[in-house]
């Protein structure tokens, strides 16, 4: 499948940002990566979810639009092709599972002002890994302020994306279950979703394949 603008995401822990990584750099793309380092809200939301969950998902919002319309806009001349690890639409993924009633009310209208604003991608990519798997990707990471993360919110976040996807015919979506391989440290594996994603010919709408 051709495409300018790839979209690889996943849950927390599915590896969304190293496979992008090694995309753009093997096929000379732009690579846009989240700025959620410097989020001072997250480490405290992780431990207080309910007091700091509407400050965590508006800076989100604010830093996802501000870096995607400067990358998306500034176009390189010898990098055609760009690949990111995250979505705008991640923002409205997550809201759902963290804010209470009247904050979701008052972030979904911002949210669909903003999100009009950024292009959509040619092919959006999830990696669907299991909860289990992905707890224990996040302790080999080792991110202190991941380590409080729970089963429960996981399960959550991944029925976000699912409903999301479900909502989305406009959208050239590819889920890929990556629970068999590891194209992290596997090369052989790592070649397979690669072909899976650029060679592959995906419908609008909702796509799976199992690897």
């Amino acid at each position: 499948m051709d495409f300018n603008y790839l979209v690889i995401e996943g849950n927390i822990g599915a590896g969304k940002t190293t496979l992008a990584t090694k995309l753009a750099e093997e096929t000379n793309a732009k690579l846009i990566l989240e700025q959620f380092v410097d989020n001072p809200f997250l480490p405290k939301f992780y431990k207080d979810p309910d007091r700091y969950a509407f400050p965590v998902e508006l800076s989100f919002l604010s830093e996802r639009y501000q870096q995607l319309k400067t990358e998306l806009q500034d176009r390189d001349l010898f990098q055609t092709r760009i690949v990111s690890d995250y979505h705008l639409s991640k923002c409205a993924i997550f809201s759902k599972n963290t804010l209470k009633e009247d904050e979701l009310i008052l972030f979904e209208k911002m949210f669909s002002i903003i999100s009009l604003q950024v292009p959509r991608p040619d092919l959006y990519v999830y990696l669907h890994v299991s909860v289990e798997k992905l707890l224990e990707n996040i302790k080999h990471r080792g991110r202190s302020y991941e380590q409080d993360i729970q089963h429960e919110y996981l399960i959550e976040v991944q029925k976000g994306y699912f409903n999301f996807f479900k909502s989305r015919d406009d959208l050239h979506i590819l889920v890929i279950d990556t629970n068999n391989i590891d194209f992290v440290n596997n090369d052989s594996d790592y070649t397979r979703i690669k072909k899976t994603i650029f060679e592959g010919d995906y419908n609008k709408g909702l796509n799976m394949v199992i690897l």
